[in-house]
């Protein structure tokens, strides 16, 4: 359960990663000694984070004092700390309306359920059938992540979005298909200018189709939301195609 970690070392990282999250800057000890009544000094929390660093849960960029969680922490966090936060019946119901009147044609519905998807969400969603389809929206919703005020990042994303090839290789070869959502780091994808974005996805057969599912935003998505969401969608639409 602790990943090799401490008791205080896990509700540590948890803690700067709900801040980081929330924040989108550097997290320092002090803030989290402050916020967090952690229970402990500034310097035992300054000690625990540089332990979790040199174990590469935490790195801290050049210019900040602070610390931000890597790719292995953020998914240790994902599969073992975070409580998620399940959609309200009301957003089930507005959800099922919007993508109803398609579930007859694949192609449409996965064109009405990436639009219902980004808006649910506010970010950028993408969808794709492994026969080479594809489609995207909410590439604005990018520029509420303050991460994407970096004009080279977001030039990047948004070639990688019109580019169907590397599409179907991030959901039909990259991603395995085991969870019923999955998510990775630009850092795993190695592909270059895409270090700094993370892909929360889903892969499901609808009939006798291979579809997928994904939102894309910087590292601290906020999973505890959009994980539940892409879970609903898996199942909604395999619930309304079989019937």
């Amino acid at each position: 359960m602790s990943d090799g970690l401490t008791a205080r070392q896990t509700h540590i990282l948890k803690t700067l990663i709900d801040e980081y999250i929330d924040k989108a800057e550097p997290v320092g000890s002090e803030a989290l000694e402050k916020k967090y009544n952690l229970g402990v000094s500034p310097a035992t929390i300054r000690n625990e984070m540089a332990s979790l660093t040199k174990l590469n849960y935490l790195r801290q960029p050049h210019t900040s004092s602070g610390r931000v969680p890597t790719p292995q922490a953020m998914k240790f966090y994902i599969n073992q700390l975070m409580e998620e936060k399940q959609m309200s019946l009301a957003e089930e119901v507005k959800t099922k309306e919007e993508v109803w009147s398609a579930r007859r044609n694949i192609h449409r519905l996965m064109r009405e359920a990436v639009q219902s998807l980004a808006q649910r969400t506010g970010s950028l969603s993408l969808a794709a059938l492994d026969e080479g389809r594809t489609w995207h929206a909410g590439l604005s919703n990018l520029f509420l992540y303050p991460e994407f005020s970096d004009l080279e990042l977001s030039s990047n994303v948004f070639s990688l979005v019109e580019e169907a090839r590397r599409i179907h290789e991030l959901f039909f070869e990259r991603m395995t298909g085991t969870s019923p959502v999955e998510v990775i780091f630009g850092e795993e994808l190695g592909w270059a200018g895409l270090n700094y974005i993370s892909i929360a996805g889903t892969r499901f057969d609808l009939k006798d189709r291979k579809c997928a599912l994904a939102i894309v935003g910087p590292e601290r998505l906020r999973y505890k939301t959009v994980i539940p969401v892409l879970r609903y969608f898996r199942n909604l639409l395999q619930e309304i195609t079989s019937a």
